[in-house]
């Protein structure tokens, strides 16, 4: 008879964000305001499950501005867009709402403030990324992706007097700081934000899970594939030396990866709704006798106001 897990420990924080809960709400806000449909360009946030739900209640995902109609109304995703499309929208009289992340806007106004005093701005993040299209759009001239403390081995500038960096804020801790750093051996005159590009919740995510990984012999992290930071969770086990595996349900959980396992950690990328955690723990708990506590590294008490066109 298969044996299965006796402990789950869960990572706190985990779970949505600030920023994921005020995009959701703000696609809810303006179904209410304004009644199906109401148009949003690319996933509103990089979860399966909640733009399925979206889309249920009259959401209507496009990839590009040009496939609304005219007039409807529109909201951009908490990755953020480049001011190419904010000048298409109008063009095409959107009613647009903008559910950007702040912490987002931030790096494009860090991005905008380098390129106007005449930096080569590197920037750190994921190529195609729409977080990434968005920044770079900020100040396409100016503007280098690297990905890898290879590329910033590789990269070569005309003034290497006069370099800024900033980053994508879903990325890896870890290693976003080891290009930073041979960004400064190669660079020493770079500069950077004030602070941290990567957000609070990438971070506090990532430092809960390595703590759950270290007595833990599996972690599950509950996520899409195309969330960014998500994706990141799995990559922090894997380097603890725990397994680990995205899924973004409790269906996707296969039975093998649990033998031998007497101890599983769970933890939810930034845009993973806390359903799915619930769904998942009560899957495990059906196994067999399980003891469920949780981890806490950190509490998060940040709120952000809704954006403005949607606010009662």
């Amino acid at each position: 008879m298969p044996s299965f897990p006796e402990k789950l420990l869960l990572a706190a924080p985990r779970g949505y964000c600030a920023g994921v809960d005020r995009a959701v709400q703000t696609v809810e806000r303006a179904l209410e305001l304004h009644g199906p449909p109401v148009y949003v360009r690319k996933e509103i946030v990089h979860n399966k499950h909640v733009v399925e739900e979206l889309r249920a209640r009259g959401a209507v995902f496009v990839e590009s501005e040009n496939e609304v109609p005219q007039g409807a109304t529109t909201v951009f995703s908490a990755h953020g867009v480049a001011p190419s499309v904010i000048a298409n929208a109008k063009r095409r009289h959107l009613n647009t709402i903008d559910a950007t992340c702040p912490l987002v806007t931030k790096v494009h106004r860090e991005a905008k403030k380098f390129a106007a005093e005449g930096y080569t701005i590197v920037l750190v993040g994921h190529a195609g990324h729409e977080e990434v299209e968005g920044t770079m759009g900020e100040a396409p001239d100016h503007i280098v992706l690297i990905e890898s403390v290879e590329d910033a081995d590789r990269l070569e500038v005309e003034d290497p007097s006069k370099m800024a960096y900033i980053s994508q804020t879903t990325l890896s801790v870890d290693e976003t700081r080891a290009i930073i750093q041979r960004l400064q051996e190669r660079f020493p005159e770079i500069v950077g934000p004030r602070t941290d590009d990567i957000c609070y919740a990438t971070t506090n995510r990532q430092a809960a899970v390595r703590a759950v990984a270290a007595d833990a012999d599996l972690v599950l992290v509950a996520g899409s594939a195309n969330s960014s930071n998500s994706v990141r969770l799995v990559e922090a086990c894997e380097r603890n030396g725990t397994p680990a595996h995205l899924i973004d349900s409790a269906e996707d959980i296969q039975l093998s990866w649990l033998t031998g396992v007497s101890t599983i950690g769970l933890t939810a990328g930034a845009s993973a709704p806390p359903a799915v955690v619930e769904e998942i723990i009560s899957a495990l708990s059906g196994l067999g006798p399980l003891s469920v506590s949780e981890r806490v590294t950190t509490t998060e008490s940040i709120r952000f106001g809704l954006p403005k066109e949607v606010r009662q």
